[in-house]
């Protein structure tokens, strides 16, 4: 069951959703627009190819920001990882969905690769995978509304939520984006 404005500030109210900050207009009729922050990875490693088998890649990526007073411009076919400003809590019988905003999407910003649904139990801030599809660059700045998240409730609580021992959760609590 996707969860309305009116059950997400109920799950919101009960503390058993984790929104922070939260900036109530924000919430949508069945989401939550999210915000850019500052702090982007920008892929500029030498190398003929990337090994997704390697646990550490961080030689490939370099930090940038995009703040109000020095955007970041995103070049046509490019891509960089972001992440959310909000923390997202859930709890341990609610999923969300990434999805990106229509009026982002016109211009041609794609928001996640692949990588939009969050297991319930997840706790941190969400890593997003920014790629420019259209013709012409596009200006990144925090705190800029990037995406929206909407919330299910499944059937039962997961057994082993996300961050659960054995699963390899590697980026609970938003502390690794690659």
């Amino acid at each position: 069951m996707l969860l309305s404005d009116k059950s997400i500030k109920q799950e919101l109210a009960q503390k058993r959703l984790k929104i922070e900050p939260l900036d109530a207009s924000c919430i949508q009729p069945a989401s939550v627009d999210l915000h850019l922050d500052e702090e982007l990875l920008l892929f500029t490693g030498s190398t003929p190819f990337i090994d997704p088998a390697r646990k550490d890649l961080a030689n490939l990526l370099t930090k940038a920001k995009a703040t109000q007073e020095q955007p970041y411009i995103l070049k046509p076919n490019e891509f960089v990882l972001a992440s959310t400003l909000e923390f997202i809590g859930l709890p341990e019988d609610i999923v969300a969905k990434l999805e990106g905003k229509s009026s982002l999407g016109r211009i041609g910003l794609q928001i996640h690769a692949t990588a939009g649904f969050v297991d319930p139990g997840w706790q941190g801030k969400l890593t997003i995978q920014l790629k420019n599809v259209g013709a012409l660059p596009i200006k990144l700045a925090s705190p800029m509304k990037i995406c929206q998240i909407t919330f299910i409730k499944t059937s039962t609580s997961s057994e082993r939520p996300y961050g659960s021992e054995g699963l390899g959760s590697n980026f609970q609590g938003g502390q690794r984006q690659i």
